[in-house]
């Protein structure tokens, strides 16, 4: 896997409550934007990058050999994980609220699986054509999706960051799971809200077609959003299938 990835803090944020993960060995990445008062959502997001890279450090993910293996495997690292963030932030006052969205992309002979827990998202790039692969959990798409309001509405509406579902919110946590066949030159792009509020589709499309390093187009998009407004805090990986991925022995 050919990667990049950058975050930053953005043009009106003063510190940064993302977080992002790579684990090379393994072909897993992670992407957290943390929510809560102070400094509580640089805590959540941070601690949900740590704890889940220690549970794939304590228990191999490559034991997983199927697909429902790979899914189960996944729920209980985030179960855990959801239980460490929960509960700090029963027990320190000044984390209490704090939680984190999540957006987990785990790559594997050819197939590619993720998780996701909030407005983080995974989009695959290929063809030309940017697709968005994970569902958004806040207010406002449900609402959309229910046919309250329109896309026209749900694009401006001021409640489009309210999320639904956070890891360490709840004493229990229910992800989305995906998973797709890969093929070489897929690109994923694992980002946070700050991103795709301030970059369009057709302007991540450009970006992409316009750059040959992931390092590159990662840096890029930065920069787009910060030229677009940077009102959020900005975190992207950009990740390229080789052949090595369709091939592992």
């Amino acid at each position: 896997m050919e990667v990049g990835f950058k975050s930053d803090k953005g043009l009106r944020r003063s510190n940064n409550e993302d977080a992002c993960f790579i684990l090379l060995p393994d072909n897993v990445y992670l992407v957290a934007d943390g929510v809560g008062g102070g400094n509580a959502g640089e805590i959540a997001s941070r601690t949900a990058v740590s704890e889940i890279a220690n549970y794939i450090a304590s228990n191999p993910i490559e034991k997983a050999t199927n697909k429902y293996a790979v899914v189960n495997y996944l729920q209980d690292c985030l179960d855990k994980t959801n239980e460490k963030i929960f509960n700090q932030a029963l027990k320190y006052e000044e984390n209490k609220g704090m939680a984190t969205t999540i957006a987990v992309v785990y790559a594997k002979e050819g197939r590619a699986y993720i998780a996701n827990i909030g407005d983080s998202r995974v989009y695959l790039y290929r063809d030309e054509e940017l697709t968005q692969l994970t569902e958004d959990h806040t207010y406002v798409n449900t609402l959309l999706k229910a046919g309250i309001i329109s896309e026209e509405q749900a694009a401006i509406d001021d409640r489009k960051n309210v999320i639904t579902k956070a890891l360490g919110a709840d004493s229990t946590v229910e992800p989305d799971f995906y998973q797709l066949n890969i093929i070489k030159g897929d690109i994923f792009l694992v980002c946070t809200d700050g991103l795709y509020d301030e970059v369009s589709n057709p302007e991540m499309i450009d970006i992409i077609k316009e750059n040959e390093s992931m390092s590159d187009i990662c840096n890029r998009m930065i920069e787009k959003a910060n030229s677009n407004g940077g009102h959020d805090n900005i975190t992207v990986i950009c990740l390229r299938v080789t052949e090595e991925d369709i091939h592992e022995q």
